[in-house]
């Protein structure tokens, strides 16, 4: 796993190293902070962009508590209180599945850069960061989101890599495999 230093080095945007900043800060000396320590107006101009998975029914029911206002330009959709298996479905449904299940099971973040997050989104480039909350300190029941789109430079084309691994993952192998068959 990387060190939180290198963690934080390759997020790319500014609002996922401020997001990122205060969750660390939150969470003091344990892995991950709970939900109750989260308080929306620390971070206000990121909201917009923010989302809450609710895992407490388990990863197949998980669902979106809060979704920023922007979250619905991202995936075409009002998505609070959908279940992340109806927002995530499609050619990228795996790898979205696969994102969630280790935030949850690892209880460390992640972050990617993914084209067409969901389906009929393609002409977007999402930069996405999840981050894992807890209530008894050792069993993810939250992930706090941050989903911020860019406009791709160059239409997708035929065959192109269409999004970048998770970049603190040792699991590379795994991922490549299963990115090569989806979203293409």
């Amino acid at each position: 796993m990387l060190s939180e230093r290198a963690f934080r080095a390759q997020l790319v945007t500014q609002g996922q190293r401020e997001l990122y900043d205060y969750w660390r800060k939150t969470a003091g000396l344990r892995r991950m902070p709970a939900r109750s320590e989260i308080n929306p107006f620390s971070v206000p101009k990121l909201l917009p962009c923010v989302g809450l998975i609710d895992l407490t029914e388990g990863l197949g029911e998980a669902r979106f508590r809060l979704a920023g206002t922007r979250l619905r330009d991202v995936y075409g959709e009002e998505i609070t209180g959908k279940r992340i298996d109806r927002v995530f479905a499609g050619a990228c449904a795996d790898y979205w599945h696969d994102i969630h299940a280790r935030v949850a099971e690892e209880g460390s973040p992640l972050h990617g850069v993914v084209r067409g997050p969901a389906r009929g989104r393609d002409h977007i480039v999402l930069f996405w960061l999840r981050l894992p909350l807890s209530q008894d300190g050792m069993k993810v029941d939250r992930i706090l989101c941050y989903d911020t789109a860019a406009a791709p430079i160059e239409p997708a084309r035929q065959g192109d890599e269409r999004a970048l691994h998770p970049r603190s993952a040792p699991q590379r192998q795994m991922w490549t495999a299963r990115r090569r068959a989806q979203c293409a």
